[in-house]
């Protein structure tokens, strides 16, 4: 009987025992690294609970007390935070060999939909590339510029739609709008074809948007516990959620795919990316020893659409949040415009050069608004020292990019909208300038930056050179909400509602 008391004892104690061991075994060979400083983890969960509703802002609140680089244990995921324009210089320019890795996201290997892992590849020969033909073929200049037309019949089309809303007194959901512009855009530029002319044109393509950019931007136990993360996930319906999702955005490639592959085109002059890739498939071109095949052709189309649709819609969103908050600043903006332009009736892309102001504006709304407010995590491949810690391999990086927009120390009052802050100053958000990377740097920077920055610049000029714009009735400029939703991309809580106007006057300053 004695035996069997202290068997099960035994039984009963070594569990924890082990775990205490192997905590112990952790710290001891964590002693041995400088790592960097960061909260105390818990048990099994490491830092989750300290990540909040929004995990930018509570990550930003935590490098204020142990500094812009910072460790937390993210479950069992080793990961450091940056939050600070030179040691997001070391991360994406200095050590960028060694962390321009991906992390596996989302569980993805274990999704049906393989392919989807290619969009967030390794770094490797196939991801080389296909970073190459992006630069070179997908969004070169003389291919961005060829797409010119698209852009103004399509912002020219929303204005249209606007003003029969002004002439009839009735608000608009600004952030709908934008929502479709950027949509129909993405939809010519990859696909050959606003997105109202798929079977999807019934509200299904926006919630699809929604439903990928929020499962992408998701906390997935599989993330944070690759081992045994998966079987949560499909406990709490989060798996079937996601194979739901790709299988739609899956339908959907699929049959732009099948159209294009039937139209037979023979006009180069009217190819869009859609017709470029399957161009490749045919000819058998051969990517890092991999044949490339349709799946690769739906990963990028999944690049392009979720990444086109939602960020420059984001943007315009939030700068016209801020505008209306901020009227003298519109105002300044909108003299600027109606005086370049003049009596015309659009402002087209050859005149947006001369909108200096209107640039300083769109700065100052990606500094306080970056639509990716922690950059798309990086793994690190090999060690190295950032400023003198140790970083490990397969250590996940993040840069929060949010925090650095609106950090004291590098900015005047941060949190308020002064887009004179940039003049006379050289910070851009090309990847140059490390206070300012809504585009993110190195070789994972965005390579869409020209044709997304010239959708948002061209929208804005036209929203703001047709109209006034006013609050809706009984509201003030306080009253306008900038609460944040949680994602990969930071959206507005609350849709945007304004009132457009038509001016009083023709403007010709």
């Amino acid at each position: 009987m004695a035996l069997d008391i202290l068997f099960t004892s035994l039984a009963l104690c070594l569990p924890p025992l082990l775990l205490l061991l192997l905590l112990s075994a952790k710290k001891f060979n964590d002693k041995k690294k400088n790592l960097p400083p960061g909260p105390p983890p818990l048990p099994i969960i490491g830092n989750l609970h300290q990540l909040g509703h929004l995990p930018h802002q509570s990550l930003w609140k935590l490098s204020q007390q142990y500094g812009p680089v910072m460790f937390v244990h993210l479950g069992g995921i080793p990961t450091v935070i940056v939050s600070s324009p030179s040691a997001a210089r070391e991360i994406l320019r200095t050590h960028d060999l060694n962390c321009c890795s991906r992390p596996r996201l989302l569980g993805t290997g274990r999704l049906s939909y393989d392919y989807l892992d290619i969009a967030f590849v390794e770094y490797g020969d196939y991801w080389k590339e296909v970073r190459k033909i992006s630069v070179l073929e997908l969004f070169s200049a003389k291919r961005i510029e060829s797409f010119r037309y698209v852009r103004e019949e399509e912002v020219d089309s929303m204005i249209d739609s606007i003003a029969k809303s002004a002439n009839s007194g009735t608000p608009i959901n600004m952030s709908e709008r934008f929502m479709a512009l950027t949509a129909d855009i993405t939809c010519r530029v990859a696909f050959g074809k606003a997105f109202q002319g798929t079977k999807f044109d019934d509200g299904r393509l926006m919630h699809m948007v929604h439903e990928g950019l929020t499962m992408l931007g998701s906390f997935s136990a599989s993330d944070f516990f690759p081992r045994f993360g998966w079987i949560v996930d499909r406990l709490t319906g989060l798996h079937s959620r996601m194979e739901e999702t790709f299988r739609n955005l899956d339908a959907f490639y699929q049959q732009v795919i099948e159209e294009h592959r039937n139209a037979n085109k023979s006009n180069e002059e009217n190819e869009d990316i859609v017709d470029l890739l399957l161009k490749m498939e045919r000819d058998q071109t051969e990517i890092a020893t991999i044949r490339f095949k349709e799946d690769n052709v739906k990963a990028i189309l999944m690049d392009i659409f979720l990444g086109g649709v939602d960020t420059a819609a984001l943007t315009l969103d939030w700068t016209m949040a801020e505008l209306a908050r901020n009227p003298k600043v519109m105002r300044k903006a909108q003299e600027e415009i109606r005086s370049c332009v003049g009596n015309k009736k659009q402002v087209v892309e050859d005149d947006l050069h001369k909108l200096k102001y209107l640039k300083l504006v769109l700065k100052e709304s990606m500094r306080l608004h970056p639509p990716s407010v922690l950059l798309i995590p990086r793994e690190t491949m090999g060690h190295f020292k950032l400023f003198g810690y140790d970083i490990e391999p397969k250590t996940r990086v993040q840069v929060n990019v949010w925090g650095i927009g609106r950090d004291p120390s590098l900015w005047e009052r941060p949190e308020e909208f002064v887009p004179e802050r940039f003049e006379d100053s050289p910070i851009d958000y090309k990847g140059n300038h490390f206070e300012l990377l809504t585009f993110g740097a190195g070789r994972r920077g965005c390579p869409a930056i020209l044709m997304g920055m010239a959708v948002v610049e061209l929208a804005l000029a036209n929203v703001l050179h047709s109209f006034d714009w006013e609050l809706p009735e009984g509201m003030k400029e306080g009253d306008v909400s900038m609460e944040e939703g949680p994602g990969l991309t930071v959206f507005k809580k609350v849709p945007l509602t304004l009132m457009p106007v038509r001016p009083s006057h023709e403007t010709n300053v």
